[in-house]
């Protein structure tokens, strides 16, 4: 039985899916909370929000994502960082997992990648749980209902959590998959019930194909002036250091929390709505985040919560400290609209430096930037896995090295030359520790954060008088409003000078080594700022 809208030529079985049991297609947020509920997978929250875990996945695979190794795109595509599958496994698991699939009730959304029309990327998700569906449902952008009637889908995805790969049979590495074809235009995820390999799926499609098109694909958050979409202002990120959070300013309109685009028309959001980390999430700190938790059809993953009154427990991370909440971006009063902006006139590049050595902000250069952009610099802190004892170094090139099927000097230097085209300004932001390492200083005051980047985006900051930093090279203001001169500086924040000159030696160090691998293909420019 088929039910729901839907292109009437562009059914599942006109792509060969063949034997299933019932199709919904494009259902909406009720009929798919309903179906979720009726299947048991899971339990309706305080406000009708969608309350699920995930199993003992709770965070993404990246150790089991493959592309798949055709001619067409083997010499784009950045291999030691893209495990590969070939091509002859890849169908036996395509047919497998059709195979497995038969019999079984499938939900579909048919949805847009990008706000742009001129670049967005029109996708298909076939998911076997009803959740799935409502989570990418907010999170790709959906079309106007009589669109679905002419949709047609450039790329699909199948994710079946019930299916086991077998790594032997099909290339991979253990009964998780997640597998590309970019020949074939499909995509397959199973062994997984972790909603995230949906959405970054699609970035990761995205992250291939655009820069073929002279756009810039980023991992960050985005936001404009109210009224002013030229003023236009960026957030690069890894998880944790602050990207969804700083970007919802209540004194700017949010374009979007995590994945954009930069064409030569500006910047627009690849997604339709957020999906925010809830950790020690407070109604203080962040109200429209907070907000969202108990609104209708709002996806809350692995949150530990009351039985009987469905109280949310934003500090019990007994089944992650990944928890996170999945809510459409007009959930949030101040969002725009259209979702695009103008070039970026800041850019900003978070950290969270467990090491407690970088300064709260820095001005850096164009060279410095891509320096920083190849870095993608933050810290897991101690306590956190199994064996961490000390803060450790994690470099994510592009802020996003799970998610960039090509080599990182291909989005560095698109990067670069869109920053000298449109004159963006760049900042290094520490979201992290200041007056001495994790376990000794203490978490960077978020009011802090806030002041320095409104004095950022608003153009005071460029103003003050900076001092060059002594290990790094970058600027740092000596004063600003609102801001303790003494957290300006880091090395006094410490009782300890001489310990902070070890340990900035030792974060100097790990940078250098961190970027060795980029030097056969970087400019001179950005060798000539390279750290140690």
């Amino acid at each position: 039985m088929t039910t729901g809208r839907v292109n009437p030529e562009r059914r599942l079985e006109d792509q060969g899916i063949k034997g299933l049991g019932n199709v919904y297609y494009n259902l909406m947020e009720p009929a798919l909370i309903e179906a979720a509920l009726e299947r048991g997978e899971g339990c309706l929250g305080q406000g009708g929000a969608f309350l699920v875990t995930t199993g003992k996945h709770t965070g993404r695979s990246p150790l089991d994502k493959f592309v798949v190794k055709t001619p067409s795109v083997e010499p784009h595509i950045w291999w030691e960082n893209n495990p590969p599958m070939d091509p002859a496994k890849f169908d036996v698991l395509y047919d497998d997992m059709l195979d497995h699939m038969k019999g079984k009730d499938y939900y579909v959304q048919d949805l847009f990648g990008g706000a742009d029309p001129a670049y967005r990327l029109d996708v298909r998700l076939v998911t076997e749980m009803a959740w799935h569906s409502l989570f990418i449902r907010h999170m790709l952008r959906r079309p106007d209902r009589e669109e679905l009637d002419e949709f047609e889908p450039e790329f699909t995805i199948i994710n079946c959590p019930s299916f086991k790969a077998d790594a032997k049979r099909h290339g991979c590495r253990s009964e998780t998959v997640i597998a590309l074809n970019f020949d074939r235009k499909i995509i397959l995820i199973g062994g997984t019930e972790y909603a995230g390999e949906n959405k970054k799926s699609v970035f990761t499609l995205l992250n291939y194909i655009l820069p073929g098109k002279g756009v810039m694909p980023m991992h960050c958050s985005a936001n404009h002036a109210t009224g002013n979409p030229v003023d236009t202002a960026i957030f690069f990120g890894l998880s944790g250091t602050g990207k969804t959070t700083l970007s919802a300013d209540p004194e700017r309109t949010l374009i979007g929390d995590d994945e954009h685009g930069w064409s030569d028309t500006g910047t627009f959001n690849f997604e339709g709505g957020c999906y925010a980390k809830t950790i020690n999430l407070s109604p203080e700190a962040e109200p429209e985040i907070y907000a969202t938790t108990t609104k209708f059809a709002t996806v809350i993953e692995n949150m530990v919560y009351d039985e009987e009154t469905k109280e949310l427990d934003f500090e019990d991370d007994s089944l992650t400290a990944n928890m996170r909440c999945a809510y459409p971006l007009h959930y949030i009063a101040n969002a725009s609209k259209t979702a695009v902006g103008g070039h970026p006139k800041n850019i900003i590049m978070l950290t969270c430096d467990a090491f407690g050595v970088l300064p709260p902000i820095a001005r850096l250069t164009p060279a410095q930037a891509m320096y920083h952009f190849l870095s993608g610099f933050t810290s897991k802190v101690a306590g956190t896995e199994k064996g961490v004892t000390e803060p450790e170094p994690t470099f994510s090139t592009c802020f996003g090295a799970p998610f960039m099927p090509r080599r990182p000097a291909e989005y560095g230097a698109l990067l670069r030359d869109k920053i000298a085209k449109h004159g963006a300004t760049c900042w290094l932001v520490n979201t992290g520790w200041t007056g001495g390492a994790y376990g000794t200083g203490s978490r960077m005051p978020i009011r802090a954060t806030r002041a320095l980047l409104t004095a950022a985006l608003d153009g005071s900051l460029a103003n003050s008088e900076f001092r060059k930093d002594d290990n790094f090279g970058f600027e740092v203001p000596v004063t600003v409003e609102g801001v303790p001169d003494l957290l300006l500086n880091p090395r006094r924040t410490w009782q300890d000078a001489a310990a902070y000159d070890a340990q900035s030696q030792k974060l100097v160090d790990m940078f250098a080594k961190n970027f060795v691998q980029y030097e056969g293909d970087i400019d001179d420019d950005v060798k000539a700022v390279a750290i140690g």
